[in-house]
């Protein structure tokens, strides 16, 4: 009868303390969730030319070569390249100036790496369509013969091919990427 009563007693003060506990409010507390939600970036350019690709050399004559690079909105701050290809033959035809504000790059030894140049686009300058020749045009050198003229083919004519790049100025939050190291990105 003893343990009996020990367990009535017991299953009494489970009782007790379940309706007690049961009774009592606990301060809590919670917050609304916070979803973030990482969105990509990108850079995107264009190059556009607004004239006949199939130019007329008259000797000592500027001919309007207008070739135009734009990173266009929405793309990050970044290096932008362009690089400029002559036939083997054009300096003895033509000349041409770089517009202001494009360098010439210069690889990890200080040496010019042929026919490219770089400017730094700000998020701020996006749109902004960026000529790569000075005044837009290409000059006829002088010296140039009709007898030279003669001599050439389709396959020799003198050609100038103009191809952009843009590569991310950023390596993280607190590095930034040299030119070189830039162009390398576009390159790999």
């Amino acid at each position: 009868m003893k343990k009996k009563s020990i367990a009535l007693v017991l299953s009494l003060a489970l009782v007790v303390v379940c309706i007690i506990g049961g009774t009592l409010a606990w301060l809590t507390a919670n917050t609304d969730p916070v979803t973030n939600t990482f969105t990509t970036s990108d850079i995107n350019i264009t190059l556009e030319e607004s004239k006949d690709l199939n130019l007329k050399m008259i000797p000592g004559w500027t001919i309007t070569k207008d070739p135009k690079v734009t990173v266009t909105a929405g793309s990050e701050k970044c290096y932008l390249f362009v690089k400029l290809d002559k036939s083997e033959n054009f300096d003895r035809f033509m000349s041409y100036e770089m517009a202001e504000g494009w360098k010439p790059l210069k690889d990890a030894g200080d040496n010019a790496v042929a026919g490219v140049f770089y400017r730094t686009v700000e998020t701020s300058e996006m749109g902004r369509a960026y000529s790569v020749l000075k005044d837009d045009q290409v000059t006829v050198n002088g010296t140039v013969t009709k007898e030279m003229m003669n001599n050439l083919t389709e396959t020799t004519r003198p050609t100038l091919t103009v191809t952009a790049y843009a590569s991310q100025f950023n390596s993280s939050n607190a590095t930034t990427f040299t030119a070189a190291q830039a162009w390398a990105n576009v390159n790999n």
